[in-house]
């Protein structure tokens, strides 16, 4: 048995008639960019993550930039950053002039340990950034009580959690300001890129609305420096078609999950945390093993197609050598011995089976 990672076109066939129609429709109005079809998908998806606005940009990379520049902390500020997370999340502190600071994760869940957080406060923190990685949320409650305590916006990196919940709310809801990736492998996904801003707050939702089109609210006229980063009208029609699926297709993540959760039964591989089954959106199915090569090497020869997430943690990449004297264990740890096994709303209950099987016989 051959079972891809990802296929995206398993994904998306059964989509494909009314893609068509999307495409047709926004073909023919003759408007592409931040037109009727943004609105829609922005008010739509607002909607969905139980937040006042959506701001839609280019990517998820922008999108945290956007947050960050529009926040108007001053130069030179401290973000608090889960130290395990995407080289993206702190590429967006950086590229907006500010200092993120590392703070190594907790092994059980590999989010943000809370407990870390605050002391690595200064008088320079002016924010605490969060990302839910592979779909789980972060312990929501005492992050946000911390920054309430010491005046801090809580943002979230929220690329991988496209309907997840905190507390049976919706976990975008109740930060600041969420960022969203529309990358075509997310459960939300384009095709191609796209990401947006959600938040319920308005000066802050008009600043990104402005900044994203080169700080231009009026034509001609431009009041900040600001990007190019505009969601355009064929990726927000085919978001808005996939948006009314998407709780449907967590749903099936999740049943997938459970089952995993429930019959792999190996010592030598930790599953990922099952106390919020029904909460997370599980993006990724992340195991950890002691020899990750063998293990996947394992997988390989048995026809199952696995990927890591990720193997090299931000601070000891080669763009980030001002960061390399940090000792970050837990971090350091994870980033060796993750594995991503398939986890796709198209896998049959044979496969299912299959993957189950073959990894309790590892």
């Amino acid at each position: 048995m051959k079972i891809p990672f990802l296929d995206l076109k398993l994904v998306n066939t059964p989509l494909f008639p009314e893609i068509s129609e999307a495409f047709e429709r926004v073909s023919a109005s003759g408007w592409y960019i931040l037109g009727p079809e943004v609105k829609a998908f922005e008010t739509l998806f607002a909607d969905y993550c139980e937040s006042n606005f959506c701001v839609g940009t280019a990517n998820g990379l922008d999108a945290i930039h956007l947050i960050l520049k529009c926040f108007e902390f001053p130069e030179g500020s401290e973000i608090i950053v889960p130290a395990n997370t995407y080289f993206a999340t702190i590429l967006a502190v950086i590229q907006a002039g500010y200092r993120p600071v590392f703070v190594e994760p907790l092994l059980s869940t590999y989010l943000i340990d809370p407990d870390k957080i605050e002391e690595n406060i200064t008088s320079s923190t002016r924010a605490v950034l969060v990302t839910e990685l592979y779909g789980k949320s972060c312990e929501l409650t005492s992050i946000k009580a911390l920054c309430k305590k010491y005046h801090l916006k809580l943002i979230s990196d929220s690329a991988q959690s496209h309907g997840a919940l905190y507390k049976n709310q919706k976990s975008a809801g109740l930060v600041d300001a969420a960022a969203f990736s529309f990358y075509p492998t997310k459960n939300l996904g384009a095709l191609g890129d796209g990401g947006a801003v959600v938040t319920n707050d308005r000066a802050l939702a008009n600043r990104i609305a402005e900044r994203r089109n080169y700080g231009s609210s009026q034509k001609y006229h431009f009041a900040q420096k600001g990007l190019n980063s505009r969601l355009d009208e064929l990726q927000a029609a085919i978001l808005s078609l996939k948006l009314s699926r998407l709780d449907e297709e967590n749903a099936k993540r999740r049943s997938i999950a459970k089952r995993y959760l429930t019959h792999i039964n190996n010592p030598k591989i930790v599953l990922p945390p099952a106390d919020t089954i029904l909460e997370d959106a599980w993006h990724l199915f992340v195991v950890r093993t002691e020899n990750r090569e063998h293990f996947r090497k394992y997988l390989e020869n048995a026809g199952i197609q696995s990927d890591i997430h990720y193997p090299i943690p931000p601070h000891q990449q080669k763009a980030l050598e001002e960061f390399s004297y940090l000792t970050l264990p837990i971090t350091e740890k994870i980033h060796l011995e993750v594995t991503s096994i398939p986890l796709n709303t198209y896998l049959s209950h044979e496969e299912i089976n299959y993957i189950i099987v073959t990894l309790n016989q590892y």
